[in-house]
C-alpha cells in the first residue's frame, strides 16, 4: 500500500504529450516532416509518433521509467522489489513492441530523453530526421530496424573503450 501522496505523485506523472516528446514533434515540423500520427493503435506498442506510410515509429523514452542504456539511473530506495518489477516489465514490453514491429517491417526509431538536451539535441534531432528520410528510400524487402537514435555507434565505444584501456596501462 503507498501513501496517499505518493498516489497523487504517481498520478500526475503523463505518458502522452511529454515534454521530450513535444521538443522532437516540433523539430519533426521544423524539418519539414509533418503528417505523423500520434499514439496510432494499430501499431504494436503505440509509438509516441507514427508515420504510417513510411512504415516509421519513433518511441521517446523517458530515461527513468524505460531504463535508459546511457544513465544508469539507481532504483529508488524504496519498495525496491516493486520497483525492480515495474521496471523489467517496462523494458521488457519496449523490447517485445520493437520485435513485433521490426518483424513487421518498420523501422523502429527510439530516442532518449537524455539526448535531448541541450548539448546534444542538433546531433540527436539531425539523426532521426536522417533515418526518417532513410526509410523512405528502402525498398520493402530492406525494411524492418531498429535504431537507437543518438547513441554512440558500438564500434565507437569498443574504441574508446580500447583507447582508455591503453592509457590506463601506461
Amino acid at each position: 500500500m503507498v501513501s496517499e501522496a505518493t498516489h497523487h505523485v504517481m498520478q500526475a506523472n503523463k505518458s502522452k504529450n511529454t515534454k521530450p516528446e513535444l521538443k522532437v514533434r516540433e523539430a519533426l515540423r521544423k524539418a519539414g516532416l509533418s503528417g505523423y500520427r500520434l499514439h496510432w493503435k494499430k501499431a504494436a506498442g503505440k509509438p509516441d509518433i507514427c508515420y504510417p506510410g513510411r512504415r516509421v515509429a519513433i518511441f521517446v523514452n523517458g530515461c527513468f521509467w524505460h531504463r535508459c542504456p546511457h544513465c544508469s539511473l539507481p532504483l529508488p530506495k524504496s519498495n525496491v522489489a516493486f520497483w525492480s518489477a515495474k521496471f523489467e516489465r517496462n523494458v521488457s514490453r519496449d523490447e517485445r513492441d520493437a520485435r513485433i514491429l521490426v518483424r513487421e517491417g518498420w523501422t523502429v526509431l527510439v530516442v532518449w530523453e537524455c539526448r535531448l538536451r541541450k548539448a546534444s539535441f542538433d546531433a540527436t534531432m539531425a539523426e532521426l530526421v536522417r533515418q526518417i528520410r532513410l526509410s523512405e528510400s528502402q525498398r520493402p524487402s530492406e525494411r524492418g530496424r531498429y535504431v537507437d537514435v543518438g547513441s554512440t555507434a558500438p564500434w565507437k565505444l569498443h574504441e574508446a573503450r580500447r583507447r582508455a584501456r591503453g592509457r590506463a596501462r601506461r
